[in-house]
């Protein structure tokens, strides 16, 4: 699992860095200055959570169950709120209206949320003596 969730990273880092420059050198004439910031909080946000996943695939602090539930977590979540993000702030470039399903980025919100807690509570209970 840390192997994977460690690939995961890697390629949701590199998707960042890549979707960051697209935004500002692609996009900067073809999409308003508030769909641009609209973007960057979704590139933001990936880049934060590929962070995340990084920590998570390389330590011995957090057990499998909960690496496995923070992954699933993270990636879906992802996929909602930085996704619907990616497709608001270009909504005027396609040809569908992403407005339509704006009610996933909320839920994505809440699944990184989640993700968070379900690594507090993993610290939580972790025994003093093991860290």
């Amino acid at each position: 699992m840390n192997k994977r969730i460690l690939i995961a990273a890697a390629i949701l880092g590199v998707l960042s860095v890549v979707l960051g420059a697209f935004a500002a050198h692609g996009l900067k004439e073809l999409i308003s200055l508030e769909a641009q910031q609209t973007f960057e909080t979704g590139v933001r946000y990936q880049m934060y959570h590929a962070i995340l996943l990084l920590f998570v695939g390389g330590s011995n602090y957090v057990n499998e169950k909960s690496k496995k539930s923070i992954f699933y977590l993270v990636l879906i979540g992802l996929l909602f709120f930085s996704g619907s993000i990616y497709g608001l702030a270009t909504n005027e470039l396609t040809g569908f209206n992403f407005k339509s399903i704006a009610f996933i980025t909320p839920i994505g919100g809440l699944m990184l949320i989640i993700s968070w807690l379900v690594l507090l509570i993993n610290f939580l209970k972790v025994k003093a003596d093991n860290l």
